[in-house]
C-alpha cells in the first residue's frame, strides 16, 4: 500500500483518493443515468417509479453536496492510510495471512454490519430535533436520480463514512476486500436512487431479490419519509415491521409487462 512518508506524497495520496472517489461517483451515476433515461428510455419509461417532476436545478445541488461528500470520504480515507502505516488497523495486503474462506466470510460480515448500523443510524437521523440538521439535505430530493446518491450534509457524509474504518480497526480485511465492499455501496446507491425500477417482474418475491432494496423500494423512502430505512437489504425492515405496505403492490405496478404499439392495436381491434 502507499506509503504517506512526506507532505507532497500525503497530498497527492488525497488528491487520488478524491478522483477516485468523486469519479467513481460521476462515472456510475452518468453511466446509469444514460443507460435507463438515454439509451434505453422507451423500454423503461413505464418503470419510472416517481412521476413528479424533480426540481429546477437539483443535479446541479446534488453535484455541489456530492463533491462536498467526496472531500470528508477522502479526508477519512487518509486518516484510515495514517493509522494503517502505524500499525493500528487490521488491513492485510497477502491473501496467505488468513484462511481463503475469511476473504468472502469477511465481506458478508462487513455488509451485515454496516446494514445493521445504517439501518439504526437512518431511523435515528429520522427523529423530529435530528431530521432538519442532518438528514433534510437528502430528502430534499424527492424524486430522485443516480445524482442523489451521494447528496448529504456533512454531518450525515461523516456519519455514515466512519462505520467501516472503524471496523477496519476490530477484524481484519483485504485490501482488495475493502474496494469490492466500497464498490457494491456505490453500484447500490445508484440503483436505489435511479427512480427506475431495473429488477425483473416478481423479483421481490425470488429468494434473492426479496432481500435486495431497488429504486422502488428506496424511492418510497424517499416519498413516505416512516418507511424503508435500509441500505443493501430489506432484512432489518423486515424484522422491524418498518416495510412499506405500498412496497410490493408499486412493484407488481412498475414491472408489469406493457403492450408494445402492435400489441396495443391488435388489443383493441379484438
Amino acid at each position: 500500500m502507499i506509503q504517506l512518508t512526506n507532505p507532497a506524497t500525503f497530498w497527492l495520496t488525497g488528491l487520488f483518493f478524491f478522483l477516485a472517489i468523486f469519479g467513481r461517483y460521476v462515472l456510475f451515476s452518468l453511466a446509469f443515468w444514460w443507460l435507463f433515461n438515454v439509451s434505453m428510455k422507451e423500454q423503461f419509461a413505464s418503470r419510472a417509479v416517481q412521476t413528479r417532476p424533480r426540481k429546477n436545478g437539483q443535479d446541479r445541488r446534488e453535484i455541489g453536496w456530492s463533491l462536498l461528500t467526496s472531500l470528508i470520504f477522502t479526508a477519512i480515507a487518509l486518516a484510515v492510510m495514517l493509522a494503517y502505516q502505524a500499525g493500528y488497523t487490521q488491513i492485510y495486503t497477502r491473501l496467505t495471512h488468513y484462511p481463503l474462506i475469511w476473504y468472502p466470510a469477511s465481506i458478508i460480515l462487513t455488509l451485515f454490519l454496516h446494514e445493521t448500523y445504517y439501518y439504526w443510524l437512518h431511523r435515528w437521523m429520522h427523529r423530529p430535533g435530528v431530521y432538519r440538521w442532518v438528514h433534510k439535505t437528502h430528502h430534499d430530493s424527492i424524486t430522485t436520480s443516480p445524482w442523489t446518491a451521494f447528496s448529504f450534509h456533512p454531518l450525515e457524509s461523516t456519519l455514515q463514512a466512519i462505520v467501516i474504518p472503524v471496523l477496519l480497526f476490530v477484524f481484519p480485511l483485504h485490501v482488495s476486500a475493502v474496494g469490492i465492499i466500497l464498490m457494491i455501496m456505490t453500484v447500490s446507491s445508484a440503483i436505489n436512487h435511479l427512480n427506475t425500477e431495473i429488477y425483473p417482474r416478481d423479483f421481490n418475491q425470488h429468494w434473492l431479490g426479496r432481500w435486495l432494496i431497488g429504486a422502488t423500494h428506496h424511492s418510497l423512502h424517499h416519498a413516505q419519509f416512516r418507511f424503508n430505512y435500509g441500505l443493501y437489504f430489506t432484512f432489518w425492515d423486515k424484522w422491524m415491521r418498518t416495510e412499506s405496505p405500498d412496497f410490493h403492490r408499486l412493484f407488481g405496478e412498475k414491472t408489469k409487462p406493457r403492450l408494445t404499439s402492435k400489441q396495443e392495436v391488435v388489443h383493441q381491434e379484438s
